[in-house]
């Protein structure tokens, strides 16, 4: 660790002081399954009073509406709670960003609901580093930050979405709008158990393709019907077999079919693309169009392709990279070595970084095997990711990064 000053003494104190533990198991009792309505608004109102200690306006926004396809292929609305926007100082000339997401993949009827130690200093449960534990991480660095002299010269927003682990498409434009400006982002996604960040990440596509064919009886007169069932397994393997350069494809599930004695005239191809560049988005869209003309063409079927890449790819760019070098410089004045890796997972990082805004989205606790029941946070993480965000909040506002680099 490097010699630190009072003022940096005095802000990493506050920051590791401030009751994470006790919060996240507060957070992660309450399930925040994406689709749990009632769970959300239960988390949006606890995470409302407990941000409400920071200055600023804080307000629960109403999600937009969102489209799904339903495995009959009717398109419909399905809801999504409301997300926390909170703003300090918009007339700040130097402005953040900082985001993270209440919702879990566990539903409410998922058996994965309770907490318990699996060791001292790691605690399994539903969320717990993904990202409950990131958000009392963010809270505990904000908080301390506003006890410092050097918080009158930078404002920031604060978005925690509801629908986060389902692509964020009930909270895209508000992730959009409000990244408008910003200098740069924090997100807090889980660091790795070692610390390692994700760096550059792979985009996301997910789409419903909807076939209709023609019915007809299996015995009698199969000829006559085209099936459906057929053409969007077809589709499903061109997909997957052209995939492999640039993009990986995923055919994850078909929806249809009936009786054995009837041909099937409906069925629903639910497909997932992950393209590493742009150039690569573009190619698996043309893919995905000259497929479903052909597969249309040579089924003798209609096809409707629903949805579209809700999460582009990342790089690694100059501006990206001299922030990451911020944080990781801040990790060395607290003695803690800071890297990252490339990734093929996707978050809110990507539509930030869409946005011309350079984002560290993986600023959480340590913690793995996210997305199972195996789920665990390393509890000693909470302090020491909080100090290191506060520390760079405090760097950034005392002139230490600007987006072509950071100032000696």
């Amino acid at each position: 660790m490097t010699l630190l000053s009072s003022l940096d003494r005095t802000l990493l104190d506050h920051a590791a002081d401030a009751p994470m533990l006790a919060q996240v198991q507060a957070w992660a009792a309450v399930n925040s399954g994406s689709r749990n309505l009632d769970g959300l608004g239960m988390m949006a109102g606890l995470l409302a009073d407990a941000f409400a200690v920071l200055p600023g306006d804080i307000r629960l926004v109403d999600a937009t509406p969102v489209e799904t396809v339903a495995a009959d292929g009717r398109i419909d609305s399905i809801a999504s709670g409301r997300h926390l926007h909170l703003s300090v100082r918009p007339d700040a000339p130097v402005r953040l960003l900082l985001t993270g997401h209440m919702d879990t993949v566990f539903g409410i009827d998922h058996p994965f609901q309770t907490l318990r130690w699996l060791e001292p200093g790691v605690l399994n449960g539903p969320g717990v580093a993904d990202m409950k534990g990131g958000l009392a991480v963010m809270l505990a660095a904000l908080h301390a930050f506003e006890g410092t002299e050097e918080a009158a010269r930078l404002g920031y927003d604060v978005v925690i979405n509801s629908d986060e682990e389902v692509g964020s498409p009930s909270s895209a434009a508000l992730l959009k709008k409000v990244a408008a400006g910003k200098l740069a982002a924090f997100t807090y996604e889980p660091a790795l158990p070692d610390g390692t960040l994700a760096g550059a990440r792979a985009g996301s596509g997910n789409f419903s393709i909807i076939v209709t064919g023609r019915s007809a009886h299996a015995g009698r007169n199969p000829d006559d019907g085209r099936n459906a069932l057929l053409a969007a397994a077809d589709l499903a393997l061109r997909l997957k077999a052209a995939s492999g350069k640039g993009f990986s494809c995923n055919p994850a599930r078909i929806d249809g079919g009936g009786p054995n004695n009837v041909v099937p005239d409906h069925a629903v191809l639910r497909v997932n693309f992950r393209p590493m560049t742009p150039a690569d988005e573009s190619t698996a869209q043309a893919l995905l169009d000259r497929a479903i003309a052909d597969v249309a063409r040579e089924h003798d079927v209609s096809l409707h392709c629903h949805g579209g890449f809700g999460r582009p790819p990342k790089p690694m760019d100059a501006k990206a990279l001299a922030l990451f070098e911020l944080v990781q410089r801040c990790g060395a004045e607290l003695g803690l070595p800071i890297g990252w890796r490339d990734t093929g997972g996707v978050c809110d990082g990507n539509n930030i970084a869409a946005c011309g805004v350079p984002v560290v989205d993986t600023m959480g606790a340590r913690g793995g095997s996210i997305h199972s029941d195996a789920e665990f946070l390393l509890t000693d993480s909470l302090a020491e990711r909080a100090q290191l965000s506060a520390l760079a909040l405090l760097r950034i506002a005392q002139g230490q990064y600007k987006r072509e680099g950071m100032i000696a």
